[in-house]
């Protein structure tokens, strides 16, 4: 049984709005944790705790830069493609965000 779709623009664009928000921190969150985990794991101490103090290694600080940079790129990207088919799903439409993008 499939759900009645949102209506109102105003309405399906905050609620969407409000899905990705919650689902991209969710993302962000796990990726952050897994790049500290990741860091520690291959160098056998934490991460910079400020990238940007001169005691850090410019080595050092660009690496975790980069890599928490990515991570949570592809983490964020991840959570907002589940969410636009998790809303496909239950709307039977693409959110208002993608609906005027169409294809690429």
């Amino acid at each position: 049984m499939m759900a009645a779709p949102i209506t109102g623009v105003t309405v399906r664009s905050a609620v969407w709005k409000s899905l990705v928000s919650l689902s991209s921190i969710g993302a962000a969150v796990a990726a952050r944790n897994a790049a500290v985990s990741l860091w520690e794991h291959r160098t056998g101490h934490e991460p910079p705790a400020n990238p940007a103090d001169p005691q850090t290694s410019w080595g050092e600080a660009i690496a975790w830069t980069v890599a928490t940079g990515v991570l949570i790129g592809i983490a964020r990207l991840f959570a907002r493609r589940g969410a636009a088919m998790v809303w496909k799903a239950v709307d039977g439409e693409l959110p208002p965000e993608l609906e005027a993008a169409g294809p690429a």
